[in-house]
């Protein structure tokens, strides 16, 4: 795997126009009773590494750890840049990263959808090869439910709190995204869960990582 943390400027150069850059874009923000703030990342950073461990044409980039993540602003630990800084922050990343084949903008975190595609529209009309990818999941486990806790108890077991997970608000997202956008997650869920946890495991999160990580290959090569 190569890592832009392990690299020098001169050792980058010498990769010019032939490797695609891999940046994690993820949030710290409220994942429920159960989970860590970091999820989001979590998840962004490790699909990155598992693409990244499998290809010598990728350099993975350090994570951008905050997002927009203004509907969870009721939770403590909620840490938000909002819309405009994160697309901006998006923006200007991917304008400096010229010496690169293409960039893909890994986003893990459903509130990052906007600013990412008004990014990504910004830089192609600018004639820059970027991409913007995010994993999928079903509308009524959209957040800190069955996907994201089987997913971190395959990556980090540790960190979920299986004596505090329950179920949340489990109506589908398009159901609650008026109120949601209106009044925050809190206003909708509050424990902070959309979906049901319960029986998720770390079988269901390794099977989950393995078809983002197909899709997310795919992405790389469509950039490149």
């Amino acid at each position: 795997m190569t890592r832009l943390s392990d690299l020098t400027w001169p050792e980058v150069g010498a990769m010019a126009g032939r490797s695609a850059l891999l940046v994690p874009v993820g949030a710290t923000e409220q994942h429920g009773p159960h989970l860590p703030c970091t999820v989001d990342t979590d998840i962004a950073v490790a699909l990155c590494e598992r693409v990244a461990a499998s290809r010598a044409d990728v350099v993975l980039a350090p994570p951008v750890a905050y997002g927009s993540s203004g509907e969870h602003a009721g939770f403590p630990g909620t840490l938000s840049l909002g819309q405009a800084a994160t697309e901006l922050l998006l923006v200007e990343l991917v304008r400096s990263a010229d010496s690169f084949a293409g960039v893909v903008l890994v986003s893990a975190h459903g509130g990052n959808r906007a600013p990412v595609r008004r990014a990504v529209s910004r830089l192609r009309a600018e004639g820059r090869r970027v991409a913007a990818w995010e994993p999928s999941g079903p509308a009524d486990d959209s957040h800190a439910g069955f996907t994201e806790t089987a997913v971190l108890l395959a990556l980090r077991a540790g960190a979920v709190r299986a004596d505090l997970v329950a179920a949340g608000n489990t109506a589908p997202l398009p159901e609650l995204i008026d109120r949601l956008r209106a009044r925050g997650v809190r206003a909708v869920s509050p424990g902070g869960v959309l979906g049901d946890p319960r029986g998720a495991t770390a079988d269901d999160g390794e099977r989950l990582l393995a078809a983002w990580s197909a899709e997310l290959a795919a992405a790389v090569d469509g950039v490149r």
